[in-house]
């Protein structure tokens, strides 16, 4: 058998370090331990829901644990493909800080609204932080910017359009029976951070 080239190594070493390919793992195993959890009963600990206090970690295992393979697969194409652009613009730690971010803040978003209208549920998925990316690359690109910048805006503007876009993209882009509000609110926190350009280093 060949021996590794210092090339093929280089491209692997690049390959586990891309915080895309870091997050679809953790993504991976976290689906896997609630699935396995669930079997025993225990599939809980991984979801988040009202009282968030009483499993404060669920705001992070609840952003990469999902409801099955398809589920898992759907976010993570997602993922992939907004990921894949976002990282070309920022550090590791700037993605993974501002994924898990986006994500708790969908999940607890679509729990705490839900419970106030009297239809308390428990929410698992990383859709609220795939939508946020989306939205990155829709507003943070030099097209986008230009725009922005030529229209000259002002805030309350800004707020109306994104407020637009990201109902179509929560319209367009969610399956049936999904966490619509999470969504949303994902694709807002997303869009809002493209427009200042949140994760771009100098």
């Amino acid at each position: 058998m060949a021996a590794e080239s210092p090339a093929d190594e280089t491209m692997v070493g690049a390959i586990v370090r891309n915080p895309v390919v870091q997050t679809l793992g953790v993504m991976t195993l976290v689906s896997v331990a609630t699935w396995a959890a669930t079997i025993v009963g225990l599939g809980r600990l991984f979801v988040l829901a009202i009282p968030i206090e009483s499993r404060p970690w669920a705001l992070v295992t609840s952003v990469y644990a999902h409801l099955g393979p398809g589920h898992l697969f759907a976010n993570a194409v997602m993922i992939a493909l907004a990921g894949g652009i976002v990282v070309w613009s920022t550090t590791a730690i700037r993605f993974h800080l501002f994924f898990v971010a986006t994500g708790a803040i969908a999940g607890a978003v679509q729990v705490v609204v839900a419970y106030a209208m009297g239809t308390p549920l428990a929410v698992l998925g990383s859709s609220g932080a795939a939508f946020a990316l989306v939205g990155y690359v829709l507003t943070s690109n030099s097209i986008s910017q230009v725009v922005t910048g030529w229209l000259n805006l002002s805030a309350r503007v800004v707020i109306i359009v994104v407020a637009i876009i990201a109902t179509w993209l929560t319209v367009e882009w969610s399956a049936p029976g999904s966490a619509l509000l999470a969504h949303f609110t994902g694709a807002v926190l997303g869009l809002a951070a493209g427009h200042i350009r949140l994760l771009h280093t100098p």
